[in-house]
């Protein structure tokens, strides 16, 4: 959201309404001081690093708002929401990272915030960082994971992100299917979706809609993240001076950031970024190596694949695009674009059998599936009777969403429920096999699976 601030700024800055608009809008910002006394910090690279944090904050929520919302309970003081936002030297891209909450982290020695005392490095979940050092712990934390030098930091809680949406007129989200958390009250159908601002906060703190939990939610933040671009962009806001200065006064006076994050750093923005679009973000997960990695004393957390993850931060250090380059206007005629499904193939058993006299057609379809993330037994067996002319997908009705993953990368395959199974899948090729069709799940985590915000908002 700080980042489409930035944008809504340096738009209208470059419009020619300018300097006499801009200037006074940075003196509702609480102002923090993250770098204070840090040393032995990342070599700077090239562009922009922006670390964007979402607190937990609820102080100024009224009463009908907290039931309607579900937003009852006492703040844990935290991180809800982490993310690392670049923004290109030459201003024409704004890569975000996403970091999970629950990321194993190895916190830098420090003094605790609340009760003074000193703590040697410890490992933790990262977002205890805030709750035992605020801002500037946060910021030694992540450079100290990521080895990302960053040079601000924007933090905003639960109203301001309320507000600013309510501000920008609402935000349009669409979904392939019902999204549904008793936690937070989220009911979505399928379809699109004006939210106001309650309801899109909601929407980004769900995270009891599927097994997907955590990584689920970061990714649907990113989808709300790229549809507030868009809004905001085409949205009329950056047209209207009057409009602006009052969404951008909005977004402001409850934000915290550092304090060298102000008018004049919006006004540079501006002279490079007046065609910004969702087509000019990106947006990522970081790398997962291990979902539940148990840590004495912590429970169970998030463990970074650290060779991948590595790759991906060396990327940002380097200015370099984290997606590839968006295909030709006729390259989907060559190259089908990938089936999205609900369940990460990755987490998908299958055991192969060929039902055919066709030789090496098991081996064949394994391979396949495994191409496109399906964890196959890379056995694959003959089946035993007659020859089969259709592709069957058998399951135990326990895993009856992870079957319809996978018929869906086998076109045409009858699903066939049966009871005590198992969690492995058993495939029984048939004589109308013509192939396997990749797929993704939306909520995959998966890594370097980055996506451009125009991918992403409703067509």
């Amino acid at each position: 959201m700080r980042m489409a601030t930035a944008l809504s700024v340096a738009v209208l800055a470059a419009g020619g309404i300018g300097h006499a608009l801009v200037t006074g809008l940075d003196t509702g910002i609480t102002r923090v001081d993250p770098f204070k006394d840090m040393k032995n910090r990342p070599q700077a690279g090239h562009g922009m690093n922006v670390l964007l944090v979402g607190t937990d904050g609820r102080d100024r929520i009224t009463p009908e708002e907290r039931a309607k919302y579900r937003l009852g309970g006492e703040p844990c003081h935290c991180t809800d929401t982490i993310m690392l936002v670049h923004i290109s030297e030459d201003r024409e891209r704004a890569s975000v990272v996403s970091l999970p909450r629950d990321s194993y982290a190895e916190m830098p020695e420090h003094t605790d915030l609340n009760s003074g005392r000193k703590h040697r490095a410890h490992p933790v979940k990262l977002n205890a960082a805030y709750a035992e050092g605020g801002p500037g712990l946060t910021v030694r934390t992540v450079e100290s994971m990521t080895g990302v030098k960053i040079d601000h930091y924007l933090e905003v809680d639960f109203t301001s992100f309320m507000r600013t949406v309510d501000a920008v007129g609402g935000v349009q989200i669409c979904t392939t299917r019902a999204l549904e958390d008793s936690y937070t009250g989220l009911h979505l159908s399928p379809g699109t979706h004006e939210l106001d601002g309650g309801q899109a906060l909601q929407y980004v703190r769900s995270r009891h809609i599927d097994g997907a939990a955590d990584i689920g939610r970061m990714q649907r933040q990113q989808r709300f993240l790229a549809a507030l671009i868009e809004q905001v962009t085409s949205g009329g806001v950056l047209l209207n001076p009057v409009r602006f200065r009052e969404v951008a006064t909005t977004m402001l006076s409850s934000v915290r950031a550092d304090e060298d994050f102000g008018t004049d750093q919006l006004l540079a923005l501006a002279k490079a970024m007046r065609g910004f679009t969702p087509a000019s973000s990106e947006f990522v997960s970081v790398p997962i190596g291990d979902m539940s990695f148990p840590v004495k004393d912590i429970g169970s957390t998030v463990k970074w694949d650290a060779a991948k993850a590595q790759k991906l931060f060396q990327a940002v250090r380097e200015d370099q695009p984290l997606s590839p380059q968006k295909a030709a206007a006729s390259a989907p005629a060559k190259a089908p674009r990938t089936v999205v499904v609900d369940v990460p193939p990755r987490t998908v058993r299958v055991q192969v059998y060929n039902g055919t006299r066709t030789d090496g057609l098991g081996r064949k379809v394994d391979d396949a599936l495994r191409a496109t993330g399906f964890d196959t037994t890379r056995t694959p067996m003959t089946a035993a009777g007659r020859e089969r002319g259709r592709t069957v997908v058998e399951y135990d009705p326990r895993w009856d969403r992870s079957a319809k993953s996978l018929a869906a990368a086998l076109p045409g395959a009858e699903l066939r429920a049966v009871p005590g199974r198992g969690g492995t899948l058993r495939v029984t090729v048939g004589g109308d096999y013509k192939g396997v069709t990749a797929v993704r799940a939306e909520a995959s985590g998966a890594p370097f699976e980055a996506v451009t915000g125009d991918e992403v908002v409703c067509p």
